[in-house]
């Protein structure tokens, strides 16, 4: 991964977010072309709120897999899971970050992960920003998505994130070189 990032400048890649929830996943893909992000698309996977945990999961993986079928990103990157005091929900949710781990990393599609805290500070500049606040940045940032639900702005914003890490990756790397 090295020397594709030393070319970050160059070459546009794809970049998928997603925010994993059992009922409604959020995804976002930006394009990255150098310094410049530009929005593809975003949407969200809904498993719904009854049936069967599997048939559910079942859902979101299905639904992962064709939005990266369409959009063919060339990386992705994943919100990590927060401990709540719920135990039995967050191990639903992290059965819902598990779909949005495996199913690009069965179309071989590189997978990075993001704190929420680290999302909200790459965007907003403090770790314990709202919502709200995130997703005005996602506006500012990508004026042409137009309309996007609280799941698909967070998903977009995992995107940037992923964005920013690229480019001061490859910054390190280049001054080492």
């Amino acid at each position: 991964m090295g020397s594709a990032l030393l070319d970050w400048r160059m070459a546009a890649i794809r970049i998928i977010g997603f925010d994993p929830g059992l009922r409604h996943m959020g995804w976002g893909v930006i394009r990255q072309e150098g310094s410049r992000l530009s929005h593809v698309a975003h949407g969200t996977i809904e498993s719904g709120v009854k049936g069967d945990l599997a048939a559910r999961l079942k859902l979101l993986f299905e639904g992962a897999c064709a939005v990266l079928a369409e959009h063919a990103p060339d990386e992705a990157a994943v919100e990590q899971t927060f401990v709540n005091k719920d135990a039995v929900a967050t191990l639903k949710l992290g059965h819902a970050r598990a779909i949005a781990l495996l199913a690009p990393a069965l179309s071989q599609i590189p997978v990075s992960e993001y704190a929420p805290n680290q999302v909200k500070k790459s965007l907003v500049g403090a770790g314990l920003a709202e919502k709200g606040q995130v997703m005005a940045m996602v506006k500012r940032i990508l004026p042409q998505c137009g309309v996007v639900s609280p799941d698909a702005a967070d998903a977009l914003a995992i995107a940037i994130t992923h964005a920013h890490h690229r480019k001061a990756a490859a910054t390190l790397l280049r001054l080492r070189a």
